[in-house]
């Protein structure tokens, strides 16, 4: 039973409804959301200093993983109001709150996949097609892809809010509330079934079918006795390699055991009470899969992108002191040459392993096109 304190702003109310028991999973909530938030929070915030301060010449690929980072943060900045509902095990916030968080939920899983796919295709276009499709690799149009991306997301977060409405349950005659979870079978027969069918369709298979294929392009063409062999090409095969398994393991699982908990609680497909809490149970660790998604991704612009990796290289070590000398404005002239090479080297990384793309090459010509 729901331990629930009397205090909590609770009414009494004369509905039959008895709150479920939700504490085990709760506390599996708990403890893999506060990884995730100490984790991630710090993590994904250094990598968009890093991308929007750090590396001043923004490639195609950093474009992407910008904005894959900047969903990953907003994500996190969630958990805290996550953590409080599964401490407490009712919903104390008002409503918005609750629809809000559900819906950033919603908006990071789908982002990040199409915001991963989007990598994919660009290293597919680099590689498959470097001349065919060079006017898709431009800094402007990844800009362009990434609003319209947001507008998107944005578009699909109005409906999710509707259906994350807190839900009213009843422990002792007391009237408390949930979110995130029991939904009732009259909007799973209704508006949310077709709703989560359209969001997989667009923000999960589409892009899982386009990461799956132009990954398998991109090997078959680097796998292929004429290709280079180089630095880039094994820098470009890890990153794929990276997106395909965050994809398996973070958005199949959950987006799979979705599906089919949608068709069992809509009843489309007809299975027995226990059946659909043992679906239920198995949705709930998924859900959990999906949400780690924004601690690996900065792992993957680590391991991935050698600029990424040099500049928080950088960041870590020790400067020298600096020797100013100042004009009659106090401005600083000079630098010591310790910091000067400093400096250069890793403005030199940036340019050269994160810097803008040359869509005018080919990729086994384009040593200036080194994105990752």
């Amino acid at each position: 039973m729901m331990l629930i304190n009397s205090s909590a702003n609770a009414s009494i109310i004369s509905s039959d409804f008895p709150c479920p028991d939700y504490q085990t999973t709760h506390r599996l909530h708990m403890v893999v959301y506060s990884i995730v938030l100490a984790a991630g929070l710090p993590l994904n915030a250094l990598a968009l200093w890093v991308f929007l301060r750090a590396l001043r010449v923004h490639s195609v690929v950093s474009v992407y993983m910008c904005n894959l980072a900047a969903s990953d943060l907003l994500f996190t900045l969630s958990l805290p109001v996550r953590l409080t509902y599964y401490a407490l095990h009712y919903w104390p916030f008002p409503d918005l709150l609750c629809q809000t968080a559900g819906a950033i939920f919603q908006m990071n899983l789908y982002g990040s996949c199409i915001f991963l796919t989007l990598i994919n295709v660009d290293r597919y276009a680099a590689v498959v097609h470097p001349l065919r499709l060079r006017h898709l690799r431009r800094p402007r149009v990844a800009r362009l892809l990434c609003l319209a991306v947001w507008a998107l997301i944005l578009v699909f977060t109005v409906p999710t809010m509707l259906v994350h409405r807190p839900s009213p349950c009843s422990y002792r005659g007391i009237q408390v509330r949930l979110c995130f979870e029991s939904f009732s079978d009259e909007l799973w027969k209704g508006g949310l079934l077709p709703l989560v069918l359209l969001a997989e369709g667009l923000g999960f298979l589409l892009p899982l079918v386009a990461v799956v294929y132009s990954s398998g392009r991109v090997f078959w063409t680097l796998a292929r006795p004429d290709a280079t062999q180089s630095r880039r090409r094994r820098k470009t095969v890890r990153l794929l390699l990276v997106n395909l398994v965050i994809f398996l393991l973070c958005f199949v699982p959950y987006n799979t055991t979705l599906a089919v908990y949608g068709l069992l609680r809509s009843n489309l497909v007809v299975a027995s009470h226990a059946a659909r809490n043992q679906v239920r149970g198995v949705l709930m660790v998924m859900v959990l899969l999906a949400g780690a998604n924004c601690v690996l991704d900065p792992l993957a612009y680590y391991f991935s992108a050698e600029g990424f990796r040099n500049t928080l290289r950088g960041l870590g070590s020790p400067l020298r002191p600096r020797a100013l000398a100042t004009n009659g404005d106090g401005a600083a002239l000079t630098q010591t040459p310790a910091e000067t090479t400093h400096t250069t080297s890793l403005a030199a990384a940036s340019q050269g392993l994160l810097g803008h793309s040359t869509p005018g090459t080919p990729f086994t010509q384009c040593p200036g096109d080194s994105a990752l």
